[in-house]
């Protein structure tokens, strides 16, 4: 330690006057001897006595607490003089400026020894002080990195979260200062890359060098092992694909284009196909679009229905309405906790929105068939907002968009259901699709078809997966409740629910898109009753609304 005399051999200086000291200098400039307190005892041992360095504001960063000239400190500190000598009975004390020489304050380098400091010495601290201030320098630069890296990730991530919640316009804004360009585009995919937590960091690196600057990509908030990219064009899909590809252990989920508003949306179906990612050879998959249950219905009527459900919300503030709705949407594709992490708020804010939500519809988000209604309110809302209104009839990747319906007429499952195709009572057919009930909107064949044709698929399993499924779904998806009614163990209602999950390809025990797809099949097919909801009755006068 500092203050010791070594004996002969040890490999440190002696008082000859050779350089061997200027050698084990150098080395503390090596990648692997960069540490300030090494230098600092080795200061203290190489010249026989004792060493100390203060930082720019007098704190002690190496070296043991030594008695120094408080006055001689200060005025070195603040630039009045470059350094300082001092002896008395005890020894002789140097004090010396370690720092740039622009700022106004800066570190003191403080070093006492018994005898008097000879030319040796005083060479062996002048240039040890200049070592000093190169690696107080490079270790500035590299918290100022640390802390741009930072600031840019956080930066990133308030984008997202200004997306997730259809803020566009702000989100091109705020990214428009660093990243000009990056989001003057109507629609995006976004992609999931899970693999270790421990090189997530080093993983979102290697996004960004590979997408170019076409994505917006943050480490995810909610999933430590998450990487979430926004990503603009099409040619990024591939250049991620080869991230897999040279990183074992890591999978990439897809979703399929979607505008920005929709952003949360095409994050729920990245997540989904993480799950189909799973199980492929190269551990990669895309969103494969389906045939969704609202482009079964009549638009106009659903259009109708879904401006009657969400009415209470139109007295609220556009600003307040925007947040409820936003939260309200992402709360229902995930947990409380989840949609916290990825809007930056408290789970208590998520579930005090969703509450409040709750109160103005006059709902209970605890029955599940009243969340997948919801839930499609929200999203015909959305796809309302972004110019999609379900008539464009274009099919999914797999083809199903088109389907025919039980009459064999084609578009989106034939939707024979629409009043005056060719015309003829117009008037009425738009008087019955405004009066258009949930039941309605679920009574139609080609939903009907729809339905039946994918809770079909469970029949082949002796286990009755399709009893189990719709007990649980009428428990709210509760294990135990659903359980106590079937008389079986809240474990096999479980396996039996992960069971489903690959015949119907849709995630079930996570919240979200697919399990209320099921839901509203169970409807469809009046294996479970609608949700009693107060304003899908259209003859109802609206109560008073207290928001």
């Amino acid at each position: 330690m500092a203050g010791q005399e070594g004996g002969a051999g040890d490999g440190r200086a002696q008082d000859t006057g050779d350089s061997t000291w200027a050698q084990e200098l150098l080395d503390h400039l090596r990648p692997t001897g960069r540490d300030i307190r090494r230098l600092v005892a080795w200061l203290g041992e190489t010249v026989h006595g004792t060493a100390s360095l203060h930082d720019d504001a007098g704190t002690l960063v190496a070296g043991p607490r030594m008695p120094l000239d408080k006055t001689l400190v200060a005025d070195i500190r603040v630039g009045r003089i470059a350094s300082a000598a001092s002896a008395d009975g005890d020894g002789h004390v140097r004090l010396l400026r370690v720092g740039h020489p622009a700022p106004a304050a800066a570190g003191v380098l403080a070093v006492a020894r018994p005898d008097p400091f000879d030319r040796r010495t005083s060479d062996i601290l002048t240039h040890t002080a200049q070592v000093l201030e190169l690696l107080l320098r490079a270790r500035e630069t590299t918290a100022a990195d640390r802390r741009l890296k930072r600031a840019t990730s956080d930066l990133r991530l308030a984008i997202l979260q200004l997306l997730m919640v259809e803020d566009t316009v702000a989100a091109r804004r705020v990214a428009a200062g660093l990243w000009p360009g990056l989001l003057d585009t109507d629609t995006a995919c976004v992609y999931v890359l899970e693999g270790d937590a421990a090189e997530r960091d080093r993983l979102a690196e290697e996004c960004l060098g590979v997408t170019r600057g076409r994505a917006l990509v943050v480490r995810c908030p909610a999933m430590d092992g998450h990487v979430i990219l926004v990503v603009v064009g099409d040619t990024s899909g591939e250049a991620l694909r080869s991230l897999v590809d040279r990183n074992p252990g890591t999978l990439l989920g897809g979703s399929a284009h979607q505008s920005l508003a929709r952003t949360a949306a095409a994050y729920g179906q990245a997540v989904s196909a993480l799950a189909v990612a799973r199980v492929r050879p190269d551990r990669a998959a895309v969103y494969a679009e389906r045939t969704h249950p609202e482009r079964l219905m009549d638009p106009a009527a659903l259009r109708a229905w879904t401006a009657r459900l969400l009415r209470p919300l139109d007295t609220l503030p556009h600003h307040t309405r925007a947040e409820l709705l936003a939260t309200t949407r992402l709360g229902l594709e995930f947990t409380a906790v989840s949609a916290a992490k990825v809007l930056g708020v408290s789970r208590n804010t998520v579930r005090a929105r969703m509450e409040r939500v709750e109160a103005l519809l006059r709902t209970d988000f605890t029955d599940l068939t009243v969340r997948a209604t919801v839930h499609l309110a929200l999203s015909t809302q959305v796809s309302l907002a972004d110019g999609q209104d379900g008539e464009d009839g274009q099919d999914g990747p797999d083809g199903e968009g088109g389907q025919d319906g039980p009459d064999g007429e084609g578009g989106e499952g034939g939707r024979d259901a629409q009043d005056g195709q060719d015309g003829r009572d117009g008037g009425r057919a738009d008087a019955r699709q405004t009066r258009a009930r949930l039941g309605d909107l679920l009574a139609g064949p080609a939903l009907e078809a729809w339905a039946r044709e994918l809770l079909g698929r469970l029949d082949s399993d002796a286990r009755d997966l399709r009893r189990t499924l719709r007990h649980w779904i009428a428990a709210g998806g509760n294990a135990e409740r659903a359980a106590q009614t079937l008389a079986v163990h809240a474990q096999t209602v479980r396996e039996h629910v992960r069971s489903a999950e690959p015949v119907l390809e849709r995630r079930l025990l996570a919240s979200g898109s697919d399990l209320y797809e099921v839901v509203l099949a169970h409807l469809a097919t009046g294996a479970l009753e609608p949700p009693v909801l107060p304003r899908d009755d259209p003859g109802q006068p609206d109560a008073p609304v207290h928001g």
